[in-house]
Order: structure tokens, then C-alpha cells, then sequence
């Protein structure tokens, strides 16, 4: 649906870009997201398009959800990568822009990222991280704080933009191709783009919020998923596997410098926020290690049974 006409603009106002959303199983966040894009500061045709990838909810409650705000489509092959991939498919603008359900796209965010693309083949944006309640952050919260959602970091250190507040040309997707599953897609991809000679920007006018997570449950989930998809990745290069278990050592040598950060961070004021920050910094690098080193393990046992 567009910002303030309607749905596709019609024939003589077409959609000037396609905003994408998947979504599985979070109604809540998706209707706040479909709130905030109804309230962009954007006077010309978009559409928005969720695309539900076979949550375990029924239909009708997802149309609810949506409540017309958007076109609701169905992508049965899991993943976020292929639920974007359906999206795209389903799109009619010349652009594209890619939000998470559980982002908060500020009024600005849309105008931002769409005048980006005047400049550069693909973008970026900030994201902030949303906190429940500043004054009482549990340990995660205040990790998350410091550590999560770094896109300007990404985007001019590691050279990827996250999948949760992007911005592409169509033009540019279709020659690169589209997202691919079961690997750090937002990296993959990006890499392929620039390899295929496209130019990445960071807009951090185009600013969304994104909650934190709050419990090491929730944590320990992302970084279980995070770590296969980047090992994945990894493997499909020559030397990756090694590469990534090396990178997983110096996970591990982070943690003093890291804590030395948490201690700097502006944005924690609280000794007990910092204290609890490095805990689950400490926590979570060893976490990872491990996990790293159980994927490594697992692959060569794979290979194994295969002879």
C-alpha cells in the first residue's frame, strides 16, 4: 500500500519503491512496523509488501494484522533470504527497500534512503537499538547497546550491509541475483554486488530502531544462527573453514579490548549496566568460540560418513 495514495499508485502514479518486509510469527512488531511506515515523511507513491514465510499462525489472523496497510503474499520456503526474494518478485518499483518486521522505520527513513540511491547502487542505513526501559537494562540489553546493529561499521570496515534496513536499485538486484539461504546472506550478497562493480553507501539519515534482545536465551539464539550461516558462508571459499576458526581465536582475544569499550560507552551510565555488559560480553565470546569449533567438528564428521 503507499504512504498516502493508493495502493499502487495506479497507472498514472506508480509506486516510485517497493518496501519489503518478511514476517514469521510476530504480529505485534509487524503491525507497529506497518504503523510507522503509514506516518513517513514521503509525499510520493510506495508499496509495501509483507511477505508472511509460512508462520505457524492462521491466515486470517496475519490479514488482520495487516489490516490492508499492505499487500500480503506467502513464501513457503523458510527463510528470510527467500521470503526477500518473493518480495522482490512481487514488487513493481524501480526500488527497493528492505525492513525487518521488528524494525521501527523513523518518519525520515524512507525519504533518506530512497535520495541515497541517487548516489550510490545499494545502501545501508543506521539502526538504533531500543531498549525496554533505559533505567533498568538487563545484562543483554546493555550488551546489545554497545555491540549491536553496527551498520556504519559494516558498511565502510567489512564492506556488507545488513538485510533489515537496505536500499537497492531494482536494476541492481536483478543482475546480482537474489538473496541466497542458509548463509549470512546480507554479507554474500553484498559481496557479490561489489564485485559485479556496484558502489555501497551509508545513509545514516535513514535511521530505524530495532528492539534489544533482553534475555541470553534470546541472545544464544541469534548467535547459534549467526555462526552456521556465517560457517556456511565460509566454507564455500577456498580456505574458509580454516579462516573462520582462525577468526573464532581472535573472538576470543577481543573480550579485553571489548571490555574496555563497554567501560568508554556513552551510551551506558550505570557501573551495574557495565558490569553486566562484559559479563555477557565475556559469556558470549566463549559461546561463540565453542560454537565455531562444533560446527568445524560437525562438517568433518559429515565428510567422514560420506567415504
Amino acid at each position: 500500500m503507499t504512504g498516502k495514495r493508493p495502493a499502487d499508485g495506479g497507472a498514472d502514479n506508480p509506486p516510485v519503491i517497493s518496501v519489503i518486509i518478511p514476517h514469521y510469527n510476530d504480529l505485534a512488531n509487524l503491525d507497529r512496523c506497518l504503523s510507522l511506515l503509514g506516518r513517513q515523511d514521503f509525499n510520493l507513491p510506495f508499496e509495501t509488501i509483507v511477505v508472511d514465510n509460512a508462520s505457524a499462525l492462521p491466515w486470517s489472523a496475519i490479514e488482520k494484522a495487516v489490516a490492508g496497510r499492505a499487500r500480503l503474499i506467502l513464501c513457503a520456503e523458510k527463510g528470510a533470504g527467500p521470503a526477500r526474494n518473493a518480495g522482490v518478485a512481487a514488487a513493481v518499483a524501480d526500488r527497493l527497500a528492505f525492513i525487518d518486521s521488528d524494525c521501527r522505520p523513523d518518519p525520515g527513513w524512507l525519504a533518506a534512503g530512497n535520495t541515497a540511491l541517487d548516489r550510490w547502487d545499494f545502501v545501508g542505513g543506521h539502526v538504533r537499538v531500543d531498549v525496554e526501559d533505559p533505567e533498568r537494562m538487563t545484562p543483554v540489553e546493555a550488551f546489545e547497546t554497545v555491540f549491536a546493529f553496527r551498520f556504519k561499521d559494516y558498511i565502510e570496515k567489512k564492506r556488507f550491509t545488513g538485510t533489515g534496513n537496505l536500499f537497492a536499485r531494482r536494476a541492481v538486484f536483478d543482475k546480482v541475483g537474489g538473496f541466497k539461504p542458509q548463509v549470512s546472506e546480507d554479507v554474500e550478497w553484498s559481496h557479490r554486488a561489489l564485485a559485479g562493480g556496484f558502489t555501497l553507501g551509508f545513509e545514516p539519515r535513514a535511521e530505524v530502531g530495532h528492539p534489544a534482545r533482553r534475555t541470553w536465551d534470546e541472545l544464544a539464539k541469534k548467535w547459534v544462527r549467526m555462526n552456521s550461516e556465517g560457517f556456511s558462508l565460509a566454507r564455500t571459499k577456498p580456505g574458509g573453514a580454516v579462516k573462520f576458526l582462525l577468526r573464532s581465536w581472535a573472538v576470543l582475544l577481543s573480550i579485553p579490548p571489548h571490555a574496555v569499550k563497554i567501560l568508554r560507552s556513552e551510551s551506558l551510565h550505570r557501573w551495574r549496566d557495565r558490569i553486566g555488559a562484559i559479563n555477557i560480553l565475556t559469556r558470549l565470546r566463549i559461546f561463540r568460540f565453542l560454537e565455531a569449533h562444533r560446527s568445524a567438528i560437525a562438517m568433518l564428521k559429515g565428510v567422514a560418513s560420506k567415504r
